[in-house]
């Protein structure tokens, strides 16, 4: 980048990948980050940073062993809300799934899951009875 700007250099960058991106195509990829510092002239940082507003807008993601690919990342639902909703199917008094079955079914650690939990019972949602599980004891509100 020839000369600072006052919006921030990595603003500038994510302005011109996202130009790049929508005006071809045929770009499926973004160079790497290393290529992306050369050609700016800037620090890993400031390329980072422009790549994360990108990613978080939605327009790129990043794919293991490929780098930065133009396309939407699916969205991730948080562990609270997706049980939320599960709570909310369910009828009161009905058992709740187990932490491992929840672990499975969210894709998260089985820690999340717990804090998860805990927030639910702690609003009364759930209530857990030693040897027996949790069971739904309320219906969510709606903000929950």
């Amino acid at each position: 980048m020839p000369e600072r700007s006052p919006r921030g250099t990595y603003l500038r960058i994510a302005d011109a990948l996202r130009t790049k991106i929508s005006e071809d195509s045929t770009v499926m990829a973004l160079p790497s980050e290393a290529e992306l510092m050369e050609e700016y002239g800037v620090a890993r940082t400031t390329v980072k940073r422009a790549l994360d507003v990108l990613a978080a807008e939605g327009q790129i993601r990043s794919q293991p062993g490929v780098g930065w690919v133009v396309g939407r990342a699916e969205p991730k639902v948080p562990v609270l809300a997706q049980l939320t909703a599960l709570a909310r199917n369910l009828d009161v008094g009905t058992v709740f799934p187990s932490e491992k079955e929840l672990t499975e079914h969210t894709g998260a650690a089985r820690g999340t899951v717990r804090r998860a939990l805990a927030q639910l019972e702690g609003a009364g949602v759930l209530e857990v009875r030693h040897g027996k599980g949790r069971t739904v004891r309320a219906l969510p509100a709606d903000h929950t």
